[in-house]
């Protein structure tokens, strides 16, 4: 496996790179590719999908790059040739046996890809994942590794394989999690660490230079779909827990509580040291006006700091008491 290192990139031959993403996450790494020189002779991305509002169709931020930058686009709502998109599955390898690309970039697509796409291109499939592999395979790697309370995570270029997240690494680079860290802030961190070693490894993948380690079998975990089931607090985890999960499910899904009877969002909060409160897990604690303390199940403390109710915007939790006395007491 490569490290990353300070030198510029050797320049190799022009290497034609399909891409296939779906978020903003996977944009950085497309405009970083295209910007690099490199050719992009098609893009996959999920379909349209209904959003805002309105719930108007709206075109993902791949494709809206990619529509942007002049590169053709495909929208298989599937890639198995003998499932039930099998006629838009055959469309798109049409498309990407005639783009002939010599390696595809996949990050945060969406879809699983079978054989024949992990077999096409004769350098393969190259993943940009969000975590130090093995830790944290799946989907959430930015939110699990939060939650639990992880003091670093990375970036992971992989070389794709029918496994998840299984295959060997490529190149890998690290980046602390703070206390201050949301899901939205070290996913803006990684995705410009994504994009930045992505053209670095297309450029050592050009010049024969990337070196394919495989992942140790210890200290591999999972990292399952966020669900909004899991948005409802439950007072009866350790306050620090807690504090993490507001962390982890910002922006999505938020998590959520009641706060004398009406329902609210929790944004962030901060744990206060364990006190002898004789309070039961969820029960609110006399505060001075302006703050609000929920007793936790470890005996600690939670302080709410940042807090939205329905219809409304995030604000500090003084604020939103100030306009809102009803939820004071």
């Amino acid at each position: 496996m490569t490290e990353p290192a300070g030198d510029a990139p050797v320049p190799g031959a022009r290497l034609r790179v399909a891409f296939a993403g779906t978020p903003a996450f996977a944009a950085l790494a497309l405009q970083a590719i295209v910007d690099a020189g490199f050719d992009v002779p098609l893009v996959l991305t999920q379909p349209d999908r209904p959003a805002g509002r309105g719930m108007k169709l709206q075109p993902s931020a791949v494709k809206q790059l990619a529509l942007k930058r002049r590169v053709p686009v495909a929208q298989p709502p599937g890639l198995r040739l003998d499932g039930r998109f099998a006629a838009e599955a055959q469309a798109a390898q049409a498309a990407l046996l005639a783009a002939a690309p010599d390696v595809m970039v996949v990050a945060a697509y969406g879809l699983i890809l079978p054989a024949w796409v992990l077999d096409l291109p004769r350098l393969g499939c190259l993943n940009i994942h969000g975590s130090l592999l093995p830790r944290w395979r799946g989907a959430a790697p930015i939110q699990r590794a939060i939650e639990a309370g992880d003091t670093e995570t990375g970036i992971t270029l992989m070389q794709m394989d029918a496994g998840l997240d299984t295959g060997a690494m490529l190149l890998r680079e690290a980046t602390a999690i703070t206390q201050q860290d949301s899901a939205a802030t070290l996913h803006d961190r990684l995705a410009g660490i994504g994009a930045r070693l992505v053209v670095r490894g297309l450029h050592d993948a050009a010049a024969g230079r990337l070196l394919p380690q495989p992942q140790p079998e210890n200290g591999v975990s999972y990292a399952r779909k966020i669900d909004k089931a899991e948005a409802g607090i439950v007072w009866q985890a350790p306050a620090a827990l807690i504090e993490r999960r507001l962390r982890a499910f910002d922006p999505f899904p938020g998590c959520g509580s009641l706060l004398n009877g009406q329902p609210v969002k929790l944004w962030r909060g901060q744990v206060l040291d364990s006190a002898d409160h004789g309070a039961a897990p969820g029960q609110r604690l006399p505060a001075e006006p302006g703050r609000v303390l929920t007793a936790c199940g470890d005996g600690a403390v939670l302080e709410w700091l940042e807090m939205q109710l329905p219809g409304g915007r995030r604000l500090p939790v003084r604020d939103c008491l100030q306009r809102h006395p009803e939820l004071a007491g």
